[in-house]
């Protein structure tokens, strides 16, 4: 199987914002085009050139009188200290769980003479008839069977009887071999009816995979007759970046989704990390076990899992307020009575639609967020 991973929509460092769009609150503010030369010099701001990096640090406050803030409309937001949490996706292919995937292999040669089951995807309750097979050699074993059971009734005494037991017991599990059931067995010590006949019955609830087999055909040892699926349980096979590998471990909780089930949520268990690379991708393979009692989750679906992880609190601000200016993030401090500070930050990871804030600001500080 060979996925292709999507593109994470995930926290990232603060270094990215290079490509993040400028927003030139000196400019708006001053209420000129952004890289105005009229902003060259603006008065209170020295060194700023209509959001152009200069040289000289950008601490000087200035004033824009609280009726023009009104006038160009600008929104300030308060440096917050709020919960982080860190999100990773990926998408993964449903496949049946390979430790309740039953094959059926012929132990005798024989006959099929009942199909119960004809086609993939029909749905098989537990103990459910599957097919019969006509045997010649089965009858032989279960007459055996029969013989040992008289045998061991009509003994005398304990020495006696302990000779046929062993037989009976070796019998049973050469019936057993057979794919003969325990209950099947039982049923032949109650009526002493040996049988040509070897009814196949299904191990659980589960789906039909194949059925290789017709009617009315000869079959030989080790030959495929059917194969059962138990979906109650099923696998996705997730990509993950190498980068975020370092987040994964066995037992983690993820939340399934599909397409196909608008709305509803699948819990997911990671069960396995595949220790390999990918060399090209740079992916690795992650196994998760997925509960699915409904049959809903179908092998072959495409299905997206997510997992959420606390990263504490920081001080936050919208990623809105920031200025990029190339190699540094600048701020404007709202000082009360109109007048705004710039102010250089230094910013952590960014979560969605805000900043962690490593240095630079203090909580409940406003800041311009948008003009």
């Amino acid at each position: 199987m060979d996925l292709v991973p999507v593109m994470k929509e995930s926290a990232t460092p603060a270094s990215s914002s290079k490509n993040a769009p400028r927003h030139d609150h000196a400019a708006m503010l001053a209420g000129k085009p952004t890289g105005s030369s009229e902003m060259q010099g603006m008065p209170g701001m020295p060194g700023m050139k209509g959001g152009v990096e200069s040289k000289a640090p950008q601490t000087s406050e200035f004033v824009v009188p609280v009726e023009r803030q009104q006038q160009i409309g600008v929104r300030y937001a308060k440096v917050e200290r709020k919960p982080l949490r860190h999100t990773i996706r990926a998408v993964g292919l449903i496949v049946p769980d390979k430790t309740r995937n039953w094959q059926f292999v012929s132990r005798v040669d024989g006959y099929v003479q009942k199909l119960d089951v004809t086609a993939p995807g029909e749905l098989v309750e537990k103990d459910a008839p599957l097919l019969s097979i006509y045997s010649p050699d089965l009858l032989t074993s279960e007459r055996e069977f029969v013989e040992l059971l008289r045998m061991r009734d009509q003994a005398k005494s304990k020495d006696a009887r302990d000779t046929p037991q062993r037989l009976i017991d070796s019998a049973k599990r050469r019936l057993q071999l057979w794919n003969v059931t325990p209950q099947q067995i039982s049923e032949l010590e109650k009526t002493r009816k040996a049988s040509d006949t070897l009814t196949l019955l299904s191990p659980f609830r589960g789906v039909v995979q194949s059925v290789p087999v017709e009617q009315g055909k000869s079959v030989k040892t080790g030959d495929l007759l059917v194969e059962v699926a138990d979906l109650s349980v099923v696998w996705l096979w997730a990509e993950f970046y190498e980068n975020e590998l370092s987040m994964l471990q066995v037992a983690q909780k993820l939340t399934i989704t599909a397409k196909s089930y608008p709305g509803q949520n699948f819990d997911g268990t990671i069960s396995l990390i595949d220790p390999f690379l990918d060399a090209t991708k740079r992916t690795a393979k992650v196994r998760i076990d997925i509960p699915n009692p409904d049959f809903k989750l179908r092998p072959g679906m495409y299905v997206n899992a997510e997992l959420e992880m606390d990263m504490g609190t920081a001080l936050t601000i919208p990623i809105s307020a920031v200025m990029p200016t190339g190699t540094r993030s600048v701020v404007f401090v709202d000082k009360g009575e109109g007048k705004l500070e710039p102010r250089i930050v230094q910013l952590g990871t960014k979560y969605g639609d805000i900043y962690e804030v490593k240095s630079g600001l203090e909580e409940n500080e406003r800041v311009v967020a948008s003009a």
